[in-house]
Protein backbone atom coordinates (compact mmCIF):
# COMPACT_ATOMS: atom_id res chain seq x y z
CA UNK A 1 0.00 0.00 0.00
CA UNK A 2 1.80 3.42 -0.51
CA UNK A 3 1.94 5.29 2.52
CA UNK A 4 -0.67 8.16 2.79
CA UNK A 5 0.70 12.00 2.66
CA UNK A 6 0.46 13.51 6.01
CA UNK A 7 -2.78 16.79 6.15
CA UNK A 8 -1.09 19.79 6.26
CA UNK A 9 -1.08 21.03 9.68
CA UNK A 10 -3.42 23.22 11.38
CA UNK A 11 -2.65 27.22 11.32
CA UNK A 12 -1.43 28.08 14.78
CA UNK A 13 -3.80 29.89 16.77
CA UNK A 14 -1.16 31.58 19.17
CA UNK A 15 0.05 34.97 18.08
CA UNK A 16 2.94 37.02 19.60
CA UNK A 17 1.05 40.29 21.70
CA UNK A 18 3.02 42.94 23.06
CA UNK A 19 0.89 44.64 26.06
CA UNK A 20 0.91 47.65 28.17
CA UNK A 21 -0.98 50.05 30.35
CA UNK A 22 -4.72 49.30 32.01
CA UNK A 23 -7.58 50.76 30.80
CA UNK A 24 -9.85 50.09 28.18
CA UNK A 25 -8.50 48.11 25.54
CA UNK A 26 -6.90 49.00 22.26
CA UNK A 27 -5.44 46.35 19.70
CA UNK A 28 -2.83 47.87 16.89
CA UNK A 29 -2.63 45.96 13.93
CA UNK A 30 0.98 46.24 12.06
CA UNK A 31 1.86 46.67 8.33
CA UNK A 32 3.68 44.19 5.83
CA UNK A 33 6.85 44.18 6.56
CA UNK A 34 6.92 44.98 10.06
CA UNK A 35 5.80 43.80 13.57
CA UNK A 36 4.07 44.71 16.92
CA UNK A 37 7.46 46.71 17.47
CA UNK A 38 6.10 49.53 15.36
CA UNK A 39 3.70 50.55 18.01
CA UNK A 40 6.10 50.88 20.65
CA UNK A 41 6.04 55.17 20.82
CA UNK A 42 2.31 54.74 20.28
CA UNK A 43 1.46 51.98 23.26
CA UNK A 44 3.94 54.52 25.74
CA UNK A 45 1.42 56.83 24.98
CA UNK A 46 -1.55 55.48 25.43
CA UNK A 47 -0.30 53.53 28.43
CA UNK A 48 -1.87 56.12 31.10
CA UNK A 49 -4.84 55.41 30.05
CA UNK A 50 -5.65 52.22 27.52
CA UNK A 51 -4.91 48.80 27.69
CA UNK A 52 -2.77 48.32 24.42
CA UNK A 53 -2.44 45.08 22.65
CA UNK A 54 -0.17 45.18 19.36
CA UNK A 55 -0.45 41.99 17.99
CA UNK A 56 2.68 39.98 15.45
CA UNK A 57 0.72 39.15 12.11
CA UNK A 58 1.69 35.74 10.63
CA UNK A 59 5.33 34.92 10.10
CA UNK A 60 5.96 38.76 11.25
CA UNK A 61 8.04 39.26 14.83
CA UNK A 62 7.57 36.57 17.13
CA UNK A 63 4.38 34.82 15.85
CA UNK A 64 4.62 31.82 13.51
CA UNK A 65 5.13 31.42 9.91
CA UNK A 66 1.70 30.59 8.00
CA UNK A 67 1.89 26.58 8.15
CA UNK A 68 0.63 25.81 4.49
CA UNK A 69 1.68 26.35 1.23
CA UNK A 70 -1.71 27.40 0.49
CA UNK A 71 -2.17 31.02 -0.12
CA UNK A 72 -3.07 33.53 2.99
CA UNK A 73 -5.87 35.01 3.18
CA UNK A 74 -7.59 38.11 4.97
CA UNK A 75 -10.24 35.79 6.77
CA UNK A 76 -7.12 33.87 7.78
CA UNK A 77 -5.27 36.68 9.69
CA UNK A 78 -8.54 37.34 11.73
CA UNK A 79 -8.57 33.92 12.42
CA UNK A 80 -5.31 34.03 14.06
CA UNK A 81 -5.94 37.15 16.25
CA UNK A 82 -9.90 35.85 17.11
CA UNK A 83 -8.13 34.28 20.63
CA UNK A 84 -6.41 37.00 21.36
CA UNK A 85 -9.80 39.69 20.86
CA UNK A 86 -12.14 37.18 22.89
CA UNK A 87 -14.76 39.20 24.37
CA UNK A 88 -14.12 39.64 27.86
CA UNK A 89 -16.57 40.55 30.95
CA UNK A 90 -17.60 44.15 30.64
CA UNK A 91 -15.36 45.30 28.16
CA UNK A 92 -17.45 48.14 26.29
CA UNK A 93 -16.18 46.60 22.71
CA UNK A 94 -12.21 47.07 21.28
CA UNK A 95 -11.16 49.81 19.31
CA UNK A 96 -8.32 48.57 16.59
CA UNK A 97 -5.93 50.47 15.48
CA UNK A 98 -4.49 49.22 11.81
CA UNK A 99 -1.48 50.54 9.07
CA UNK A 100 -1.48 49.72 5.98
CA UNK A 101 -2.17 45.55 6.24
CA UNK A 102 -3.46 45.75 9.19
CA UNK A 103 -5.85 47.92 8.99
CA UNK A 104 -7.20 45.87 5.78
CA UNK A 105 -7.38 42.80 9.02
CA UNK A 106 -8.76 45.59 11.13
CA UNK A 107 -11.73 46.47 8.69
CA UNK A 108 -11.98 41.77 8.13
CA UNK A 109 -12.47 41.31 11.63
CA UNK A 110 -14.61 44.10 11.96
CA UNK A 111 -16.86 42.95 9.20
CA UNK A 112 -16.82 39.53 10.39
CA UNK A 113 -17.66 40.78 14.16
CA UNK A 114 -19.55 44.29 14.30
CA UNK A 115 -20.98 43.74 17.74
CA UNK A 116 -17.27 43.73 18.70
CA UNK A 117 -15.85 46.97 17.58
CA UNK A 118 -16.57 50.14 19.19
CA UNK A 119 -14.33 52.44 16.85
CA UNK A 120 -11.31 52.14 14.64
CA UNK A 121 -8.39 54.15 13.75
CA UNK A 122 -7.04 53.07 9.92
CA UNK A 123 -4.00 54.20 8.35
CA UNK A 124 -4.22 53.71 4.44
CA UNK A 125 -5.70 50.41 4.92
CA UNK A 126 -4.57 48.21 1.80
CA UNK A 127 -7.71 46.99 0.55
CA UNK A 128 -7.00 47.18 -3.45
CA UNK A 129 -9.83 44.99 -4.16
CA UNK A 130 -12.59 47.34 -3.34
CA UNK A 131 -10.49 49.80 -6.14
CA UNK A 132 -11.34 46.90 -8.29
CA UNK A 133 -14.92 46.48 -7.70
CA UNK A 134 -15.75 50.45 -8.31
CA UNK A 135 -13.48 51.07 -11.42
CA UNK A 136 -12.53 49.00 -14.31
CA UNK A 137 -8.75 48.05 -14.72
CA UNK A 138 -6.38 49.36 -15.49
CA UNK A 139 -6.96 51.62 -12.39
CA UNK A 140 -4.74 52.88 -9.33
CA UNK A 141 -3.93 49.59 -8.62
CA UNK A 142 -1.64 48.67 -11.27
CA UNK A 143 1.37 50.11 -9.78
CA UNK A 144 1.18 48.07 -6.42
CA UNK A 145 0.03 45.02 -8.70
CA UNK A 146 3.59 45.74 -10.87
CA UNK A 147 5.06 46.17 -7.35
CA UNK A 148 4.46 42.44 -5.96
CA UNK A 149 4.56 41.18 -9.48
CA UNK A 150 8.70 42.13 -9.41
CA UNK A 151 9.25 41.08 -5.73
CA UNK A 152 7.52 37.48 -6.66
CA UNK A 153 9.69 37.36 -9.68
CA UNK A 154 13.02 38.09 -7.52
CA UNK A 155 11.81 35.40 -4.52
CA UNK A 156 11.66 32.93 -7.53
CA UNK A 157 15.06 33.58 -7.86
CA UNK A 158 16.01 33.36 -4.28
CA UNK A 159 16.98 37.17 -4.15
CA UNK A 160 15.02 38.15 -0.86
CA UNK A 161 16.88 41.11 -0.79
CA UNK A 162 16.15 42.33 -3.92
CA UNK A 163 12.46 41.30 -3.67
CA UNK A 164 12.52 43.58 -0.61
CA UNK A 165 13.95 46.78 -2.51
CA UNK A 166 11.22 46.58 -4.51
CA UNK A 167 8.76 46.83 -1.67
CA UNK A 168 10.41 49.30 0.44
CA UNK A 169 11.04 51.67 -2.48
CA UNK A 170 7.64 51.06 -4.29
CA UNK A 171 5.87 52.47 -0.58
CA UNK A 172 8.73 54.53 0.15
CA UNK A 173 10.44 56.18 -2.26
CA UNK A 174 13.58 54.53 -5.00
CA UNK A 175 16.66 54.48 -2.66
CA UNK A 176 15.04 53.87 0.27
CA UNK A 177 16.09 50.18 0.71
CA UNK A 178 19.85 51.19 -0.50
CA UNK A 179 20.05 53.93 2.16
CA UNK A 180 18.89 51.47 5.20
CA UNK A 181 21.39 50.16 7.63
CA UNK A 182 22.09 46.48 6.25
CA UNK A 183 20.93 45.36 10.33
CA UNK A 184 17.24 46.83 9.39
CA UNK A 185 17.61 45.39 5.85
CA UNK A 186 17.98 41.75 7.05
CA UNK A 187 14.22 40.79 9.15
CA UNK A 188 12.35 43.06 6.31
CA UNK A 189 14.29 40.92 3.83
CA UNK A 190 13.07 37.54 5.84
CA UNK A 191 9.30 38.89 6.07
CA UNK A 192 8.80 39.96 2.32
CA UNK A 193 9.37 36.10 1.28
CA UNK A 194 5.67 36.16 2.45
CA UNK A 195 4.84 38.53 -0.35
CA UNK A 196 3.45 35.84 -2.54
CA UNK A 197 0.92 35.14 0.14
CA UNK A 198 0.55 39.33 0.86
CA UNK A 199 -0.11 39.46 -3.06
CA UNK A 200 -3.49 37.31 -2.71
CA UNK A 201 -4.84 38.36 0.64
CA UNK A 202 -4.79 42.35 -0.62
CA UNK A 203 -6.16 42.17 -3.83
CA UNK A 204 -8.73 39.26 -2.75
CA UNK A 205 -12.31 41.12 -1.35
CA UNK A 206 -14.82 38.86 0.48
CA UNK A 207 -17.08 41.66 0.50
CA UNK A 208 -18.95 44.16 -1.82
CA UNK A 209 -17.90 47.94 -1.22
CA UNK A 210 -21.40 48.64 -0.20
CA UNK A 211 -21.07 45.94 2.38
CA UNK A 212 -18.92 48.19 4.34
CA UNK A 213 -22.04 50.56 5.42
CA UNK A 214 -22.50 47.76 8.16
CA UNK A 215 -19.71 49.23 10.11
CA UNK A 216 -21.35 52.20 11.57
CA UNK A 217 -18.67 53.16 14.14
CA UNK A 218 -16.70 56.37 14.63
CA UNK A 219 -13.78 55.42 12.47
CA UNK A 220 -10.71 57.67 12.09
CA UNK A 221 -9.01 57.08 8.24
CA UNK A 222 -5.67 58.78 8.02
CA UNK A 223 -4.65 59.11 4.68
CA UNK A 224 -0.87 60.55 3.69
CA UNK A 225 -0.50 62.86 1.11
CA UNK A 226 2.93 61.42 -0.38
CA UNK A 227 1.65 57.78 -0.76
CA UNK A 228 1.47 56.25 -3.79
CA UNK A 229 -1.59 56.24 -5.86
CA UNK A 230 -2.69 52.69 -4.66
CA UNK A 231 -3.48 53.93 -1.05
CA UNK A 232 -5.15 57.52 -2.79
CA UNK A 233 -7.42 54.76 -4.80
CA UNK A 234 -8.25 53.26 -1.17
CA UNK A 235 -9.20 56.54 0.10
CA UNK A 236 -11.05 57.72 -2.70
CA UNK A 237 -13.66 55.08 -2.21
CA UNK A 238 -13.66 53.07 1.19
CA UNK A 239 -14.22 56.10 3.45
CA UNK A 240 -17.80 57.47 1.84
CA UNK A 241 -18.97 54.20 2.15
CA UNK A 242 -17.86 54.22 6.23
CA UNK A 243 -21.79 56.03 8.08
CA UNK A 244 -19.19 57.62 10.75
CA UNK A 245 -15.47 57.96 9.24
CA UNK A 246 -13.11 60.81 9.77
CA UNK A 247 -10.96 61.14 7.28
CA UNK A 248 -7.92 63.56 7.96
CA UNK A 249 -5.34 63.85 5.39
CA UNK A 250 -1.63 64.39 6.38
CA UNK A 251 0.30 66.67 3.38
CA UNK A 252 3.48 65.46 3.65
CA UNK A 253 3.62 62.24 5.04
CA UNK A 254 3.92 58.86 2.86
CA UNK A 255 2.55 55.36 3.47
CA UNK A 256 5.04 54.32 5.60
CA UNK A 257 4.66 57.26 8.30
CA UNK A 258 3.11 55.35 11.64
CA UNK A 259 6.83 53.99 11.51
CA UNK A 260 8.65 56.61 10.01
CA UNK A 261 6.93 59.34 11.45
CA UNK A 262 4.97 58.60 14.56
CA UNK A 263 5.44 61.83 16.26
CA UNK A 264 2.97 63.15 13.56
CA UNK A 265 0.84 60.14 13.55
CA UNK A 266 0.45 59.16 17.13
CA UNK A 267 -1.56 62.53 18.85
CA UNK A 268 -3.72 62.11 15.78
CA UNK A 269 -4.97 58.14 16.95
CA UNK A 270 -4.69 59.56 20.92
CA UNK A 271 -6.96 62.69 19.98
CA UNK A 272 -9.35 60.14 18.45
CA UNK A 273 -9.23 57.31 21.41
CA UNK A 274 -9.89 60.32 23.84
CA UNK A 275 -12.73 61.37 21.82
CA UNK A 276 -14.75 58.31 22.20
Amino acid sequence: MPESIPAPPPPQSTPFVREAGAGPRIVCLHSNASHSGQWVALMQRLAGRFHVQAIDSYGSGKSPAWPSEHEISLSDEVRLIEPVLRERPDEPGLVLVGHSFGGAIALAYAMRHPGRVRAMALYEPTVFGLIDQVHSRPNATEDIRQAVADARAWLDLGQAREAARCFIDYWMGVGTWEAMPSARQAPIAESVRAVKRWGHAIFSESYALADYARLNMPILYLQGGASPESAQGCARVLPPVLPQSTLVRLPDLGHMAPVTHPEAVNPHIEAFLNGL
